[in-house]
């Protein structure tokens, strides 16, 4: 009972409600999203993988032989596998990136894009089922089904972010879809990485991967005012190290 009392304190002080913790009997998994839902410092927001693409098509075809495809059939797999094979290379730079720089302690978090249930986790189990739900809605800026979900959980992070809090989305701010539902949850303190600009998902989901194989994390910029369609940025093979 001594590691729930200082707990029960906080959520007594935060959230005016000790008995949430008598209510789960103790558990460290509340009392643990209770601590880091109230100090995560920054969120990655990752766009989502296009599903409607032939990786995804192989990924759903009932007969397919390969074994991620008969895993996920028979039972499912977390939506950041799935992604990763749908997108190839860029969902796989994003996740890797996402994961190197995240600070659990510090209470990070990852949170992925989907179009039709706003930000979940990207260790979301999901099924063949939810996969082709996700090809039914377009992410549009106009499309209730897609913007309402992700407003409602965007602004629930923001208000679960820090004064010096930030959102870092790892998608295209070219346009509206994620850009501008995002900032209004999140304001100046959504930020992006700069060196996308002039970048196709190639060569982001490349710069990416070596900056976690590097452990250099790449420098941000503020999406408000930022410059949405530069020139073409040079390879990153002529990038310095």
């Amino acid at each position: 009972m001594g590691a729930i009392e200082p707990v029960r304190k906080f959520a007594a002080r935060q959230f005016r409600a000790p008995h949430i913790v008598d209510w789960a009997n103790g558990s460290r998994e509340l009392c643990r999203f209770i601590l880091v839902s109230r100090r995560m410092a920054r969120a990655f927001l990752l766009s989502p993988a296009k599903v409607s693409g032939e990786r995804a098509k192989f990924l759903l075809n009932p007969r397919a032989t390969f074994s991620l495809a008969r895993q996920f059939h028979r039972e499912g797999l977390p939506l950041a596998e799935v992604f990763t094979f749908a997108s190839g290379l860029y969902f796989r730079g994003k996740i890797t990136y996402a994961r190197r720089f995240t600070d659990i302690a510090s209470g990070d978090v990852i949170r992925v894009i989907t179009t039709n249930r706003g930000l979940v986790e990207p260790e979301l189990h999901v099924r063949p089922e939810d996969l082709k739900a996700f090809g039914d809605v377009d992410i549009h800026e106009d499309d209730p089904r897609y913007h309402e979900p992700l407003r409602r959980d965007a602004k629930q992070i923001a208000k679960s972010l820090g004064a010096k809090g930030t959102a870092i989305l790892l998608g295209s701010i070219a346009t509206a879809k994620y850009r501008d539902v995002l900032i209004d949850a999140f304001g100046e303190r959504l930020l992006f990485p700069k060196d996308f600009v002039g970048r196709g998902d190639m060569s982001r989901g490349g710069l990416l991967l070596r900056a976690a194989r590097d452990g250099v994390e790449l420098p941000y910029s503020a999406v408000v005012g930022a410059v949405l369609r530069g020139k073409r940025a040079p390879s990153i093979f002529k990038m310095k190290p």
